[in-house]
């Protein structure tokens, strides 16, 4: 077992496209409860929000809310995984280096966690156990 442990080869520990569907479902389920409640803030009409690119407040909670609730959905189900792992990625992207610039580490850390996360799943694909793989 020491040995499966200290291995390089991943596929002597676990198998690659059930790592990636956990890496999948787990960080679109974790954004999906930052980007449900944005969804909840358009449908109720209350645009009050940030805006960090200069689109304004209201483009800009309604681009949130589509990343972050829409492509987390996708992402969590992996259908059309890389267009929404590259959605995700942008927003990540502006949430730490443009909306938290001024921010100390702590507070942009988990936009960077997201971002890291979402580039990953952008290079590597959505896996075997994925929509995207049952309609190709």
């Amino acid at each position: 077992m020491i040995k499966k442990l200290l291995s390089t080869d991943i596929s002597a520990l676990v198998n690659y496209d059930f790592s990636l569907l956990v890496l999948r479902v787990g960080a679109g389920l974790l954004i999906l409860t930052h980007g449900w409640p944005k969804m909840m803030k358009v449908l109720d009409g209350d645009f009050a929000f940030l805006d960090p690119i200069g689109l304004g407040a209201v483009l800009s909670l309604i681009l949130a809310a589509i990343a972050e609730g829409i492509c987390g959905i996708l992402v969590t189900l992996g259908l059309g995984t890389r267009i929404a792992s590259f959605i995700l990625a942008i927003n990540m992207a502006v949430v730490a280096f443009v909306a938290h610039a001024d921010d100390p580490f702590g507070t942009k850390e988990k936009g960077l966690l997201f971002l890291l996360l979402f580039v990953v799943i952008l290079f590597t694909g959505a896996g075997k156990y994925s929509l995207d793989e049952k309609l190709t």
